[in-house]
């Protein structure tokens, strides 16, 4: 059965469950699953699992992320981003170049941040953004997210315009809203601000080089095969035959590292754990003295402990 990850360069316009939508007829089967969404605005790095790498996914999910993008201040929408309506245009053209970094400098690091109104977040059961195009009011609380890079690479301003667009690169947590930064520091500067221009060029250790097209992948579907997908992914830990045939069974073996030790694995980052032959047998957590296996890949295998994996 085929499986493993694809890493696609996600068109603009396109959902990511169109994407994954796509992928189930190239890949003719219909477990497929997506380690974390791209806006219909944004393009780039979309990182599919299909088949057993599906159960790959939830470990990538919580990855850092790198984005290059654009701002715009000078005008606010309703979604934070271009795709939204203006609702407020105060200009810019005033706003010296000190300031905006020193705006950016100060949404840099650990930060307090409300997502998009329009955003997927869950209120009491239903998306905010479907609650919002109803017509209701939603106000969603914010949340810490870190902002480990936020960085100008260049100011646009156009002659006697009244709006300045912002290059930037941000690498920050899983769970950081791009459009929201775009917002804040328009907010900050008193002037107003959204997203233009998204493109997501890392996700954990897959990067946009990695990615093909849609049309590419259609012509020749290159799948990152589990064992390299795991190896970049996770701490690693190779395994004799003896401790391969034991961990096969969903048995427990001498833990990889001492208890309390940084290196020790745990159910939230295990180690990947690799037969002689290189292939991924299973991700173990370390307890006490023993490691156990969170999820079994190798074949004839006990029910792993855990299975997980978003599927779209």
């Amino acid at each position: 059965m085929l499986s493993g990850l694809v890493i696609v360069d996600k068109p603009q316009g396109w959902t990511s469950h169109d994407v994954v939508g796509r992928m189930r007829r190239l890949a003719g089967t219909r477990k497929v699953g997506h380690a974390g969404t791209l806006d219909p605005m944004a393009t780039g790095v979309l990182v599919l699992g299909i088949n057993k790498a599906t159960r790959l996914l939830t470990y990538i999910v919580g990855t850092s992320k790198t984005y290059t993008a654009t701002i715009r201040l000078g005008e606010s929408t309703i979604t934070d981003d271009a795709e939204g309506e203006v609702v407020a245009a105060i200009s810019a053209a005033a706003v010296p170049d000190e300031a905006i970094h020193d705006g950016v400098a100060a949404l840099t690091g650990e930060i307090q941040q409300v997502p998009s109104s329009v955003s997927a977040i869950k209120v009491n059961g239903e998306r905010a953004y479907a609650r919002v195009r109803s017509g209701e009011e939603v106000k969603l609380a914010a949340r810490p997210v870190t902002i480990h890079r936020f960085e100008v690479h260049g100011i646009r301003r156009e002659p006697d315009g009244d709006v300045v667009d912002v290059d930037v690169t941000v690498e920050c947590s899983s769970g950081t809203y791009i459009r929201a930064l775009a917002r804040d520091l328009g907010v900050a500067l008193g002037v107003g601000g959204h997203l233009t221009a998204l493109r997501r060029t890392h996700v954990g250790p897959y990067t946009l080089e990695q990615a093909g097209t849609l049309e590419q992948l259609a012509e020749e579907l290159n799948i990152l095969e589990m064992s390299q997908a795991a190896r970049a992914l996770m701490p690693n830990r190779e395994l004799t035959t003896e401790e391969t045939t034991e961990i096969s069974f969903g048995r427990r073996i001498a833990a990889g590292a001492p208890a309390g030790s940084p290196a020790a694995a745990t159910a939230e980052r295990p180690a990947a754990a690799f037969a002689p032959d290189g292939s991924l047998v299973a991700l173990l957590a370390d307890s006490g003295s023993f490691a156990k296996p969170v999820l079994v890949f190798a074949p004839g295998n006990a029910a792993p402990e855990k299975t997980a994996g978003p599927e779209a």
